[in-house]
């Protein structure tokens, strides 16, 4: 039996995709995530032909380094395809990353998708994964593969409210049975808080910063509320004067990044807010009872907890691994597929 075990360990190699705006995910049935890598894509352009030289950790280090012969890109914008052709690489190269073998059966994928992406992006993204070898391809709202990557007890008749913030949507979502009552999908996320800090250093200091430089502002000093002292902590900062057009380095402030990501924190918390009115009160008291769930990378920003909770007055949580309880939600769904085949849709 042993025996009959392995060979079946090497013929299927079932996966479930977080495909996401800024990283991919990938988790192997029974090995857990096995890949994480940027969604880039790096192309040599010759003579109107597209040759792939790098996806993931290596084509990242050219986006916006790249001579005219290459174009580094992200072919997913705001949790769906904007790039057809590109996306299909890209999830070939990392399935194939991830079997270095090759298999002899094709193996079933699951990718979760946006709550609001439309039917046509569905398509795009179904039609990407068989085009790439799935044998059958399912989806997996979003809301739900995050909440059951966070442990939350989604199956049971309470409310649970989850909030996933990635790099191109932030999906609120309350949830009851295993399925959906109410969820929204904001384009707001990671990229929008990128481009924030790029348009206030725009405006404020007459420097121009690019998305690698914006992003390690985020990450490093990136914060949702005012520091106590006005100013906080600081990091020097590298870019292009405007003004002459030279190379500058400047000193960036807490308090100026907050200042900055006010916007895009404010659409979260409204979309937070709007998730509350509209959830139907016995649930809304179970809310109340459990708190709110902060998933995704998003939710990684400095007080974004303190700053939600000054406004919806709940108690907010962030999951033990922001990063991966998308994928790993996706993953389950994979291994218990029975218990959870009304959330995972097959059909084109």
């Amino acid at each position: 039996m042993t025996i009959f075990g392995n060979l079946r360990g090497l013929f299927t190699s079932d996966m479930a995709i977080d495909l996401g705006t800024a990283n991919t995910l990938i988790y192997v049935k029974g090995k857990g995530i096995v890949l994480s890598e940027p969604s880039v894509v790096a192309y040599h352009v010759k003579d109107g032909v597209k040759k792939v030289l790098a996806v993931g950790e290596d084509a990242k280090l050219m986006l916006g380094r790249t001579p005219g012969s290459i174009e580094a890109i992200r072919p997913m914008r705001e949790g769906v395809i904007a790039d057809f052709d590109t996306a299909e690489e890209m999830i070939k190269h990392f399935i194939r990353k991830v079997h270095k073998r090759s298999t002899f059966s094709k193996p079933k994928i699951i990718v979760c998708v946006p709550h609001g992406a439309t039917p046509v992006e569905k398509r795009a993204i179904r039609q990407s994964v068989l085009s790439a070898g799935a044998r059958r391809a399912g989806l997996i709202a979003e809301p739900i593969a995050a909440a059951i990557g966070a442990g939350m007890p989604i199956t049971d008749p309470t409310g649970n409210m989850v909030v996933d913030i990635g790099g191109g949507t932030t999906e609120v979502a309350v949830l009851s049975l295993g399925d959906i009552v109410y969820a929204r999908s904001v384009r707001v996320g990671g990229d929008r808080m990128d481009e924030a800090i790029i348009s206030y250093l725009r405006r404020q200091q007459n420097l121009l910063v690019g998305e690698t430089t914006a992003e390690r502002i985020k990450t490093s000093i990136g914060t949702a509320r005012m520091p106590d002292d006005g100013r906080g902590t600081s990091m020097q900062v590298r870019g292009r004067d405007l003004l002459n057009g030279v190379p500058k380095e400047i000193e960036v402030t807490q308090a100026q990044v907050a200042e900055a990501l006010a916007e895009p924190v404010q659409q979260i918390c409204e979309a937070v807010m709007t998730a509350l009115e509209t959830t139907p009160p016995d649930l809304a008291a179970d809310i109340v009872d459990r708190g709110v769930m902060l998933t995704g990378g998003g939710s990684l920003l400095g007080d974004l907890d303190l700053a939600l909770r000054e406004q919806t007055g709940l108690a907010i949580s962030v999951a033990d691994e922001p990063l991966n309880c998308v994928a790993l939600g996706t993953g389950k769904a994979l291994e218990y597929e029975k218990q959870l085949r009304h959330a995972i849709d097959y059909d084109s």
